[in-house]
């Protein structure tokens, strides 16, 4: 398993910050080659399904996943929000918690991945690209 974590500050609202990574079709957007399709119908919280789709033509891989956690930052409490991940390519899963930090927010992303036929000797490797690839995909949707 390959593991990474993110961290941000930014100047926007806890409330602002989990609209937009609650988003997910604007994830697919940040990501490249992705495509974030949702699969339930709104509003988001616990169950809600979607698949990002990655790739170019014919070689694609589909990366389904649940919400099983869904808090919404509060006055007194952080946001919190995981994500498993279900498909037969990409496993693991996925937490953000979106905290009140003076008028802005801090945002802490931790992910674990699995990918189907990559040896463990290469998760090093998975953990630097997953770091540089969803460090821009939140510096994107954080930044709109």
């Amino acid at each position: 398993m390959s593991r990474f974590r993110l961290e941000r500050a930014v100047a926007l609202p806890p409330a602002e910050v989990w609209r937009r990574l609650t988003d997910w079709p604007a994830h697919g957007e940040r990501v490249p080659f992705t495509r974030t399709t949702v699969l339930t119908p709104g509003p988001n919280g616990v169950g809600t399904r979607f698949t990002a789709r990655t790739g170019l033509g014919r070689l694609t891989f589909d990366d389904p996943m649940e919400v099983v956690r869904f808090e919404p930052p509060g006055p007194d409490r952080p946001g919190v929000c995981r994500l498993v991940k279900h498909g037969r390519a990409v496993r693991g899963w996925a937490v953000f918690e979106v905290l009140g930090e003076g008028a802005g927010s801090r945002v802490r992303w931790t992910e674990e991945l699995r990918l189907w036929g990559v040896p463990a000797a290469l998760d090093p490797v998975l953990s630097a690209a997953g770091r540089l690839v969803f460090g821009r995909a939140l510096d994107g949707l954080l930044r709109n």
